[in-house]
């Protein structure tokens, strides 16, 4: 790349680095909307994803720290919230997500002891590690990229079929919380993302930069669903 892309061209750059890995095309993601998990099953994937956002608010912090805009700022500011909701406690996301594994059948005590029970793949801790890098250490339009356009970029296009599958299978909207508020939030997240991502990519090299971080955290989220897929159909297969 040696000319700086226009503003379209590099949008439509970044949504298309998510889309060779993106998580809806995984196997796990197919299973799920199919209705073909079970309880048990959302419950290992529970296990997973709890400990990869469990601590999401303060790498979070760190990146708006690191923002030098203040309206970057007020927007993660508004997602840091969102994830740690000091108003209402319960509604924390971590805690949206302990009460679906309750509806799973898996003890809120289960999931916060998985750790040291041995419980976490190394996939769900690289991925959690990747979240690390890419907010401490990588480039403002990299961050921006890999966390707002490839991750919380993909959550309205496959939850709402997780849900429809849920629904389904008996589940009701109250332990699915977890579900509608992404499904409600990352959309806008996205968009601003992509803005961000535009803002601080001010060089052919910065907008390289941008869409691979877009591709790798795509594959780093397509490798978590490959360990929870491992550790669950294939043990299910067998």
């Amino acid at each position: 790349m040696t000319d700086l892309m226009p503003e379209t061209a590099f949008f439509a750059a970044l949504e298309d680095a998510r889309q060779p890995k993106h998580g809806g095309a995984h196997p796990f993601s197919r299973a799920w909307a199919n209705g073909e998990l079970s309880r048990e099953q959302l419950g290992a994937w529970a296990t997973q994803h709890f400990y990869y956002i469990d601590a999401v608010p303060q790498p979070f912090g760190h990146l708006f720290c690191r923002y030098p805009d203040l309206d970057a700022r007020r927007h993660l500011l508004e997602n840091l919230l969102g994830e740690e909701n000091p108003d209402t406690p319960e509604k924390r996301h971590p805690d949206l997500l302990l009460k679906f594994a309750e509806a799973c059948g898996r003890p809120r005590a289960q999931l916060l002891t998985a750790e040291e029970r041995g419980e976490i793949l190394p996939s769900t801790r690289a991925m959690r590690a990747w979240i690390w890098e890419l907010t401490g250490f990588r480039h403002l339009a990299e961050a921006s990229a890999g966390i707002m356009v490839a991750l919380e970029g993909q959550l309205p296009t496959l939850y709402p079929k997780y849900v429809e599958a849920m629904h389904r299978m008996g589940f009701n909207d109250d332990e699915l919380e977890f579900f509608h508020v992404h499904i409600e939030g990352d959309e806008e997240h996205a968009d601003i993302g992509l803005q961000l991502t535009a803002r601080y990519a001010t060089t052919p090299e910065l907008q390289a930069r941008a869409i691979a971080a877009v591709r790798a955290s795509a594959e780093m989220r397509w490798q978590l669903l490959d360990g929870i897929a491992g550790a669950t159909l294939a043990r299910q297969a067998a």
